[in-house]
């Protein structure tokens, strides 16, 4: 497993040296079954996330709004699942909702999977990295074209990874 998060790493490191357009082409066109699950122990999370990803990624927990640096980026790249690197949304997809959360109006093709949560008294669209399983938010049909979409995801539960300068 350890060569595995190290393949991830460089993976990840090797794309922003060549260039944000390849990572980006090759996550698009990547079919949801051609994505290799990552399954870790429960202590092997821990050892892996903070306590706080923990809570969020690992127990469907929410970080406090207005808190996430991620809220506020603007460059170019793409944010990514801070439990197992796999692309979730490039930065073109992201905008201000005002809700103190990052939010995004799609997600790359396949990249995420949705379930009913019926908790706190009402029926929302949850979302969860499709290689780790991860909670990463709710999404809601309240956001702007062309989907009319807000993933509204927790910072915690994304990494976010610079597009290469040309």
């Amino acid at each position: 497993m350890h060569n595995r998060r190290q393949f991830l790493k460089y993976m990840l490191a090797g794309a922003s040296l060549i260039g944000f357009s390849s990572l980006f082409k090759a996550s698009s066109v990547m079919a949801e079954d051609t994505i290799e699950p990552v399954t870790l122990s429960d202590d092997e999370w821990k050892k892996r996330l903070t306590p706080e990803q923990y809570d969020v990624l690992r127990h469907e927990g929410t970080e406090r709004p207005f808190t996430s640096p991620l809220n506020g980026e603007k460059h170019e790249g793409i944010f990514a699942c801070a439990g197992c690197a796999l692309p979730l949304f490039p930065s073109k997809f992201k905008f201000d909702s005002g809700t103190g959360w990052p939010s995004f109006f799609d997600s790359l093709p396949g990249h995420v999977k949705t379930k009913t949560d019926s908790s706190l008294f009402m029926t929302r669209t949850e979302y969860h990295c499709a290689r780790c399983g991860s909670h990463q938010g709710h999404v809601f049909n309240d956001g702007p074209a062309p989907t009319g979409l807000r993933y509204c995801n927790n910072g915690v539960a994304l990494n976010f990874v610079p597009a290469k300068k040309a």
